[in-house]
């Protein structure tokens, strides 16, 4: 195969496909020569070459700039991450902060409430407590004083049974002069 596609390069060379003498005009392979060679002359008389290369030198300073310039953005954005991240972490941290801060206050609060709702209702026991208290010295008074009124009416009645006119007006004389005797 190697051998083959060597053979093929011999022959298919432009100096063996046209007939005739090569520097001949008569040589359409030696007239396209002489026109590239024109045609290069031409351009490089032109400066295509110079200009050619001052554009790619053009287009790589400028794709180097636009690298730099997407360094200094990627650079910059990385920047610009690694702060967002930091305030992110010290936002979640002070987040986390006020959660503890008013988990504590809310427990503090608890044990406040509580305290006081122990306190309330040591008040209102004692205040109930000193009501029966009150309510019980009234009742035995009042059922007293009931007492020696019914003690005194009955004793009334009795002594308006059992005393006669003569009895009374003695006993109205005994009294008169107890009272005088005290005063005096």
């Amino acid at each position: 195969m190697k051998r083959l596609s060597l053979l093929l390069s011999v022959f298919a060379t432009p100096a063996l496909a046209a007939s005739g003498p090569f520097f001949s005009l008569g040589n359409t392979d030696f007239v396209v020569l002489l026109a590239f060679i024109a045609f290069v002359a031409l351009l490089v008389y032109v400066k295509v070459p110079g200009k050619l290369l001052g554009m790619l030198d053009a287009r790589a300073v400028a794709i180097k700039a636009d690298l730099d310039e997407a360094r200094a953005l990627r650079e910059e954005a990385k920047s610009i991450l690694a702060t967002y991240e930091r305030r992110q972490k010290e936002v979640q941290e002070q987040a986390d902060r006020i959660v503890s801060t008013a988990k504590d206050e809310a427990m503090a609060a608890a044990e406040q409430a509580k305290a006081d709702l122990q306190a309330s209702i040591a008040r209102r026991l004692a205040a109930a407590t000193d009501q029966i208290a009150s309510a019980e010295a009234a009742a035995i008074r009042q059922v007293r004083e009931q007492a020696v009124s019914v003690a005194i009416a009955a004793a009334g009645d009795m002594l308006a049974k059992q005393m006669t006119a003569e009895a009374a007006t003695a006993s109205i004389d005994d009294a008169i002069a107890q009272v005088e005797a005290r005063l005096h």
